[in-house]
């Protein structure tokens, strides 16, 4: 473990204190920054002071004591005391106070800064929550700064209690209890991802018209999740890295080296997600095309049916139509009409509408209208 420097510096103002809840009811009218505040010494809590500026007096007074700092969505003036007093590089102080950071690990000389991203599965929207978490890691001092309700550090604060042999391991291993805590947060995100899947399979097959939307949308947190996982992996593998060079605990390696491998097998996970959710879309715009395609066949046959139907009405409309109108020119009764008195008149009439009846039929059966 690396040596603690002793502090000599001046007193920062004090900050307000508030209890850890986990929960992120966002600043405004009463929100406290400072959520626990505590200092370790053999891996056992030994204070819990009130504010900031007697948390650096305490950890001054106490050596090879630890100092574990929560912080839930600090302000300006906060942070930039904790700078003065643990020596935080300027850049990493405006990245914990901007947030909105991609996950990565930066060391600044002894101290070690690292951004995570938790994430929870919201079963009531079916929708996943991300939030952002700083850690500030020194050789006797651990900061968390949350934006958001995830990761629940008070409950990793109380296991790691009770455990004080692995807490007594220094900042790295409160470090390692809070990455195991946010990759294990990663299960059930995974595992309701799994059965939205599922839902989104029966309802492509069942021809949804809604499921493009839902593909859209976990499409989209798919990638905001991939995005909290994978750079996770480069960043455990660089950790490991530096097990020789800072001298880590051999049962500390171990326990990272498990993180490790889960955040490795989540990535994948979240991998084949986006993959089959490709496949997926794919699939659905090829049945809905089908389904398009059916419709537009079945519209045809429809209409070309239709189509036969008023051919065989014309067709009969044409043949009853000749005789009405020989009927309707012999019936208008005139005194000067042609054959009007002629002895074979009616008969010749009834003939020559036969006549007409007949070739007509006979040609509209030629064409297959009727």
């Amino acid at each position: 473990m690396p040596e603690r420097p002793d502090r000599r510096r001046p007193t920062p103002p004090p900050s307000p204190q508030g209890p850890d809840t986990g929960a992120d009811p966002g600043p405004g009218p009463g929100h406290r920054s400072v959520v626990d505040s505590a200092v370790y010494h053999g891996g056992r809590r030994v204070a819990s002071p009130a504010s900031l500026a007697e948390t650096f007096r305490l950890l001054r007074e106490q050596p090879g004591g630890m100092a574990w700092i929560g912080l839930h969505r600090p302000t300006e003036p906060e942070l930039h005391s904790l700078a003065a007093e643990f020596n935080l590089h300027p850049l990493s102080i405006e990245d914990a106070l901007e947030a909105h950071q991609r996950p990565k690990l930066e060391r600044y000389g002894d101290t070690l800064f690292v951004v995570l991203r938790a994430a929870r599965y919201v079963d009531a929207l079916e929708e996943v929550d991300f939030a952002e978490l700083h850690i500030f890691i020194g050789p006797d001092f651990l900061i968390t700064v949350r934006h958001g309700a995830a990761p629940d550090l008070p409950a990793v604060r109380r296991r790691m209690e009770k455990t004080p042999e692995l807490l007594a391991l220094g900042p790295e291993a409160a470090l390692y209890a809070i990455l195991d805590d946010v990759v294990d947060g990663y299960a059930p995100v995974v595992e309701g991802v799994q059965n939205d899947m599922d839902e989104i399979e029966t309802e492509v097959f069942r021809g949804d018209p809604e499921v493009s939307r839902r593909i859209y949308e976990l499409s989209r947190e798919m990638v905001e999740f991939q995005r909290a996982t994978r750079p996770l992996v480069a960043m455990l593998h660089s950790l490991m890295a530096g097990f020789a060079k800072y001298g880590t605990d051999e049962e500390l390696q171990r326990y990272l080296r498990d993180v490790a491998d889960h955040v490795t097998h989540t990535s994948e996970r979240v991998d084949g997600f986006r993959q089959a959710l490709t496949e997926i879309l794919t699939v659905n715009a090829t049945l809905v095309s089908q389904q398009q395609n059916a419709e537009m066949r079945a519209l045809a046959e429809a209409g070309f049916e239709q189509n036969e139907e008023i051919k065989k009405i014309s067709s009969w409309a044409a043949i009853l139509f000749a005789p009405t109108l020989v009927g309707t020119v012999y019936g208008m009764n005139f005194e000067a009409m042609p054959e009007l008195h002629w002895v074979f008149g009616y008969p010749f009439a009834v003939a020559l509408m036969a006549a007409v009846c007949m070739s007509l039929y006979l040609i509209f059966k030629r064409r297959h209208w009727l």
